[in-house]
């Protein structure tokens, strides 16, 4: 597809049941309206159930007939998260898990489980629901694995001896190992399903520049976004890689999709550049086994 994926570009979903995390607002919302709209039946994984029923009124304003349900989802806690695995894993059938929460440039804080918050929300928070929902999935052939990324990972590395940023934080700096640790977990996941010969693939994406919320605690960024807002995705476009990873026809596990325009900052969806730190094969089990340790879910492949 030269030209690049849009929302126009996916296919009928009918039948199909989506996971689509942190799915009230902002990239998640806009996902989860087009695969409803599509046909597909969508859990929307929010921490709050007041916001989740505000999103889904919104879809079913334009979508009567939309599928959806709450599915009260906490990355921040671990607890939350193998409630919600359990639910999910209680439908008849899950198609995709879109991996799309997360939080971007807060203070040092911590998770309910000690975890530096964005290391643990944006990375053991998704660890720990695709871990355990891998069994799920692996029940139906062609099921994906979708994770968001960021072009932020471009620039990082893992903190292996300062994981939880207790001798040095920068709040980007962290953001970006959160990112970088995301792309590792895919391409980590995928070659284990691969190994075993698994129906299931785990795919990557990246929204490119979009006017979300997630950046609002970066005032830079928001007194720069009226004069490079010709640059910026909306959040509707945005959420075009997500979509292409969860839906697109020939997608192939370990793909990464990002913007096709202005240095992956907007566009149509189209493969995207990674990190060669992302795909070494070293870091990504190393990642792996210290996920494990940390969460105490080992997807067991």
């Amino acid at each position: 597809m030269a030209r690049g994926f849009t929302d126009r570009d996916v296919p009928d979903q009918s039948g199909r049941t989506f996971l689509v995390t942190g799915a009230n607002t902002g990239i998640g919302f806009e996902t989860a309206k087009v695969l409803a709209r599509r046909g597909a039946r969508v859990l929307l994984g929010c921490r709050s159930e007041e916001r989740a029923a505000g999103a889904i009124a919104r879809i079913q304003a334009e979508s009567p007939e939309a599928d959806l349900e709450f599915l009260a989802l906490d990355q921040a806690d671990l607890a939350s998260v193998r409630a919600a695995a359990e639910r999910a894993a209680a439908e008849p059938r899950l198609d995709v898990l879109v991996n799309n929460a997360g939080i971007m440039g807060v203070p040092r804080t911590l998770t309910v489980d000690g975890f530096e918050a964005q290391f643990g929300v944006n990375h053991l928070g998704t660890f720990a629901l695709t871990g355990q929902l891998l069994p799920k999935l692996e029940e139906t052939e062609g099921s994906r694995v979708v994770i968001t990324a960021s072009v932020a990972h471009r620039g990082a590395r893992i903190h292996w001896e300062d994981i939880d940023g207790a001798k040095l934080y920068s709040r980007q700096t962290r953001y970006q190992q959160s990112k970088l640790a995301n792309l590792m977990h895919m391409v980590e996941l995928d070659r284990r399903l691969k190994a075993r010969g698994s129906r299931t693939i785990a795919v990557a994406c990246h929204p490119g520049l979009a006017q979300t919320d997630i950046g609002r605690r970066f005032p830079l960024i928001q007194m720069a976004a009226p004069l490079v807002r010709t640059f910026f995705n909306s959040q509707a476009t945005g959420a075009w890689p997500t979509l292409l990873a969860a839906t697109g026809p020939g997608v192939e596990g370990g793909d990464y999709y990002g913007p096709s325009r202005f240095g992956e900052l907007s566009g149509p969806a189209v493969k995207a550049w990674s990190n060669p730190a992302s795909r070494d094969p070293e870091l990504g089990r190393r990642l792996w086994e210290l996920s494990v340790e940390m969460t105490g879910v080992d997807p067991g492949i």
